[in-house]
Parts: structure tokens; sequence; C-alpha cells
């Protein structure tokens, strides 16, 4: 569990370090993610071996939402004047993430299918 705690951490803090020396507009924690991503496809087994801590992070992933609570309550006043765009944004952001979402799941199904009509009877026994 410490290893995989280490990992995560690891790649949290080169995430974090990435955004903060080019300065972009992307959070850290995205790039590490990817980071991360990348390092699962490369070393085949390592998803399996963080599998139980990933799992044991999951169960208790409403306590890391408490500090953006209390975020979001520190500056209600902020949200109160502002809570057009804020309103805004999240309908907009919502429907763009539906409609490629439907998209990404209907061309990966006519890939399937395609795939499987080239290969014809391979898999029949």
């Amino acid at each position: 569990m410490l290893r995989t705690l280490t990992t995560l951490l690891v790649f949290q803090l080169l995430g974090e370090s990435i955004s903060y020396g080019l300065h972009a507009p992307i959070p850290g924690p995205v790039f590490g993610m990817a980071l991360l991503f990348v390092y699962l496809l490369l070393r085949q087994g390592e998803a399996e071996r963080m599998k139980d801590t990933a799992q044991e992070l999951l169960r208790h992933l409403s306590l890391l939402f408490v500090p953006a609570g209390v975020g979001v309550m520190l500056y209600a006043d902020r949200v109160r004047e502002e809570w057009m765009p804020i309103v805004v944004s999240i309908v907009l952001s919502t429907a763009l993430t539906l409609v490629v979402t439907a998209a990404t799941v209907a061309r990966v199904h006519r890939w399937i299918e395609t795939r499987d009509a080239k290969r014809g009877g391979e898999d029949a026994p």
C-alpha cells in the first residue's frame, strides 16, 4: 500500500511541477494522471499491483471532496455574485461531455462491428 501511495504522490508531484513550470492553464493533477496512464501502459502488471490500494482510496473518495466544499463555502459571496456564468459553464460542459461521450461510444461500436465483420468466422469454434 505504501509503495502505491508513493507512486501516486510522485505522479501528482510531477504533474504539479509540469503545470507550474510551463505556466499551463491545465491543473497539475491532469498532467499527473496522464503521466500515470502512460506509466501503467508501459509497465505491464503495475495496474494490478495498484488495484487494492486504488479500491481503498475509492471507498473513501467522498472525504477528498471536503476541501472543495470548504472552498465553495469560503467564497460563497463570490459564487452568489457570479452564479450565472457558473451555471452556464456547468450546463454547457455537461452537454458537451454527453455529446462527446455518445459520439465516442458510437464510433467505437462501429469500429468493433467492422473489426468483427472483417474477421468473419475466425472466432467461431
